[in-house]
């Protein structure tokens, strides 16, 4: 039998369903995809190209406005006060201990904070031998008293009988000297017996004034001697704020003049006046010893602290007042930027003064000017900036500021 093969269909031949219409719209689309696509990626293309060229700055950085802080110079009342540290001292005080004996200590009846008042009892001494020695001088001392009242009776029956003739002169004036003999030792031993009696009272302790407590150095059982201190005491009804000073501010602290006392334990100031001023320096250090007496009446000012006394010196002038952060510093000059309009000119100015974080210039700064605070680092005069205004915070009240009362406390100054 005979195969019969059939003819391959031929791919180019469209097939019998499809019609005439789709055959000629094929070969169209091809390009018009291709057309589309290459638009889209040049669009994209684009877009990138502009979005980068956007980044890129054109400007020189050295001619772009430097962004800086400013503030407005204000006009400020400038007084000098010079500062002085010392120690705020009590009234009264006195560290209680034996003068005479050394003995152990029997009892110490106070402690650190208690307040007592005159003759009271603070701590006893074991004093028996004390006591033994003083009883047996007083037992001397009545022994010798009798003896010479006894001679001294005797002495004047025989003045009775010299004239008599009964006794002979010689034996009169022996036994008259023999009762002044002792007459003089009854004497001594009195006076021995007084110190004995010193050295008994020695051994109870007791304030002598009204007084605080303000340490206790030794506990019951301890052996001490004379001149060791038990508990010392202090009166700081009144507390004297002592301090020294130069020998070129005498003329600074005379007496009466107004000071102004900041207490370092409590943070507080207390107006005051200068009670004393010592009328020579010392002689090593060539100050001058100053006191301020404080009324204490409430017991708030602990002693034997740190002070600090500002004393304002000179008249009060006029100032233009900047943050000391806005100025180089250089001796007396100080230099600063100055904004004019948007340029910073770098100019000098002659201090005045400074009180914490605020300078005080000469008036040839005008106030109203504007100076810059932050970013002068990084310029040079003749810079181009662009200035945001700071805001200024208002000064705590100072010498600085305004004319101060006088019993207000004033601001630390570098004098």
């Amino acid at each position: 039998m005979e195969e019969t093969l059939s003819p391959m269909p031929d791919s180019s031949t469209p097939p019998q369903s499809e019609t005439p219409e789709r055959i000629d719209s094929r070969p169209r689309r091809i390009p018009v995809a291709i057309a589309a696509g290459a638009c889209g990626v040049i669009a994209v293309g684009w877009g990138l190209i502009h979005r980068a060229e956007s980044g890129v700055n054109n400007v020189a950085l050295a001619a772009a406005p430097k962004p800086v802080t400013v503030i407005v110079v204000r006009e400020a009342t400038y007084r000098e006060t010079h500062t002085y540290v010392g120690t705020l001292r009590p009234w009264v005080e006195a560290n209680v201990g034996p003068q005479f004996v050394s003995a152990y200590v029997d009892t110490v009846l106070v402690r650190p904070g208690a307040s007592v008042r005159r003759n009271e009892v603070l701590a006893t001494l074991d004093c028996r031998n004390a006591s033994a020695s003083s009883l047996a001088v007083a037992a001397e001392a009545r022994a010798i008293d009798a003896r010479q009242v006894a001679i001294a009776h005797e002495s004047a029956r025989l003045q009775t009988l010299l004239d008599g003739g009964f006794v002979s002169p010689n034996e009169a004036e022996q036994k008259e000297a023999q009762s002044a003999s002792e007459q003089a030792q009854l004497a001594s031993q009195k006076a021995k017996l007084t110190s004995t009696s010193l050295a008994v009272n020695d051994c109870v302790l007791r304030a002598p004034f009204d007084c605080e407590v303000s340490v206790r150095s030794v506990d019951p059982g301890a052996f001490v001697r004379p001149g060791t201190p038990i508990v010392t005491l202090i009166d700081r009804n009144t507390v004297r704020m002592t301090f020294d000073v130069p020998e070129g501010d005498f003329d600074a602290v005379s007496p009466k003049t107004l000071v102004s006392v900041g207490v370092l334990a409590t943070g507080k100031s207390i107006a005051g006046a200068i009670a004393r001023r010592s009328p020579a320096a010392d002689p090593d250090t060539r100050t001058i010893h100053v006191e301020v007496d404080l009324e204490n009446t409430d017991h708030e000012l602990p002693v034997n602290t740190t002070g600090e006394v500002k004393i304002q010196v000179g008249q009060p002038k006029a100032t233009a007042a900047v943050p000391l952060v806005a100025a180089s510093i250089t001796g007396t000059k100080a230099a600063l930027f100055v904004v004019d309009g948007d340029v910073a000119r770098k100019r000098t100015f002659e201090i005045q003064g400074e009180e914490g974080s605020t300078l005080y210039l000469a008036t040839t700064l005008k106030p109203g000017s504007r100076v810059v605070t932050e970013g002068r680092a990084l310029l040079r005069d003749g810079d181009r900036v662009a200035p945001m205004e700071a805001v200024a915070r208002a000064p705590a009240p100072t010498s600085g500021t305004s004319p101060t009362p006088p019993n207000a406390p004033s601001a630390e100054n570098k004098p």
